[in-house]
């Protein structure tokens, strides 16, 4: 039922109020005080009753913190002394979906042990009802958490008070989400900032949720036309964050993660801490060479984890580790949050364009022209049978296989991925190579399996 971001699905079929009631029911065993909230979506409100009441059926307390962005729904937990916290959203998925998403209070949502005890309990369908004066109680947060999470950027990223983005102008693609904390929080800091789409509206109008080169085509227009230095945007909970360059150009996501990561571990290296000791990068199994060759030329090292941001919070958890992030959009800073928060992402690359230059330098000075990395999905019923057919191939053809999330080829030209998405019916192939023809090929030759063991194939 949860996938690597939660439960996810339509509205009305996979996502009802009654699995937000007995979401809430199963929460409240660990708990005595929960905080939760929501983004724009329309269906957001009936969910986030329905989940309360659960809660305090239970005699859980409920704190309403009412529409926020996913990462300062996940810093609240910690905020307002909860023991966790439960985000109605399902982040850059289509308004007819909507998801419920849990969190600790170290601001990692729930790890998998702590989710597959939630299934337990809604598996049982056994529920500990509160005595009719044991009931827990509903408030609504006694401050605001997004004005909250915006003086703590301004804090982070002001430590002096002198506005240390005077000269800078940005555009901010809110896709009419929860996003509005990073423009707040860019102005306080002395940036010019234009928006676009900053109404919200859980439809999502303007354009659709998930932040991409194909989404992106009115922020790519406007940058250049305002004469910005760069664009950044959300998707509708803001947990992700994506950018383009003064020209409005694109960054591709393994491209902007490297920037990330470079930085993270070269300022790392200024602390005393790391003297005599590697920072360390998480990062999933799905990521390009490219954020390696970056993150090693820094003095770093990379770890690679299975796909999803619960698992690399996991390891940028230990004390190791500087930077955590996903190619998807999703950056997390340990040292600030184990959330991935958008609105930080945000602020950290305006930082780093107005300290070492254009954005697009930047993405130049990166080793990006080695590697050619080529993407595929194909649609399945069967998710489980399809990989175990899958597998049973590749194992015939292939002496070893990296199997810490999908199946993971290294050849002599590059390597190949093959994996089930966590929320939808696909299977996601991944190829990357030096030369583009072998990144062809390995594409090629992974899609032909894939294609053919495949249960429910549709066209990739």
């Amino acid at each position: 039922m949860f996938g690597t971001s939660g439960i996810r699905g339509p509205v009305g079929d996979v996502v009802t109020a009654d699995l937000a009631l007995d979401v809430g029911r199963a929460v409240a065993a660990d708990t005595r005080t929960v905080v939760v909230g929501r983004d724009a979506r329309t269906t957001g409100a009936v969910l986030a009753d329905a989940l309360s009441a659960g809660l305090r059926e239970c005699g859980t307390d409920v704190i309403r913190l009412g529409v926020v962005s996913t990462p300062t729904l996940a810093r609240s937990v910690e905020w307002f002394d909860a023991d966790a916290g439960v985000g109605i959203t399902a982040s850059h998925n289509p308004a007819p979906d909507n998801g419920i998403k849990l969190w600790t209070r170290s601001g990692q949502s729930f790890p998998p042990d702590q989710t597959a005890a939630i299934e337990d309990r809604l598996a049982s369908d056994v529920v500990d009802h509160a005595a009719w004066d044991g009931f827990g109680t509903e408030t609504n947060a006694a401050a605001d958490p997004s004005q909250r999470h915006v003086d703590r950027l301004v804090d982070v990223f002001d430590s002096d008070g002198d506005q240390p983005l005077t000269d800078l102008s940005v555009v901010v693609d809110l896709g009419n989400g929860t996003g509005r904390a990073t423009v707040d929080a860019l102005y306080e800091l002395g940036a010019t900032v234009h928006t676009l789409d900053g109404q919200r509206d859980g439809r999502f109008p303007a354009r659709k949720s998930e932040p991409n080169a194909d989404t992106l085509t009115a922020l790519a227009a406007a940058v250049p036309a305002l004469d910005a230095d760069f664009g950044i945007a959300h998707d509708g909970d803001s947990d992700r964050m994506m950018a383009v360059t003064g020209s409005g150009e694109f960054v591709p996501g393994d491209l902007l993660l490297a920037l990330f990561a470079r930085d993270a571990v070269e300022r790392a290296r200024t602390n005393a801490e790391f003297a005599d000791t590697a920072p360390h990068v998480a990062v999933p199994v799905d990521t390009s060479l490219v954020v390696a060759d970056a993150v090693t030329g820094a003095g770093g090292d990379v770890e690679y984890t299975p796909v999803g941001d619960v698992h690399v919070a996991e390891a940028a958890s230990d004390e190791a580790f500087v930077f955590g992030g996903e190619p998807s959009g999703a950056w997390i800073w340990p040292g600030e949050t184990l959330a991935p928060d958008g609105h930080h992402a945000a602020l950290s690359l305006a930082v780093l364009v107005q300290q070492r230059g254009p954005l697009a330098a930047l993405v130049d000075s990166l080793p990006a022209e080695q590697f050619t990395t080529r993407r595929a999905n194909v649609e399945v019923d069967d998710r489980a049978e399809s990989m175990a057919a899958i597998e049973s191939v590749f194992r015939d053809r292939f002496d070893e296989i990296d199997t810490i999330d999908g199946l993971r080829v290294e050849t002599h030209e590059g390597w190949f991925l093959v994996r089930p998405s966590g929320t939808e019916p696909l299977v996601r192939v991944t190829a990357e190579a030096r030369e583009e023809s072998h990144a062809d090929e390995l594409l090629e030759l992974a899609l032909e399996v894939v294609n053919a063991e495949s249960v429910g194939t549709a066209d990739a």
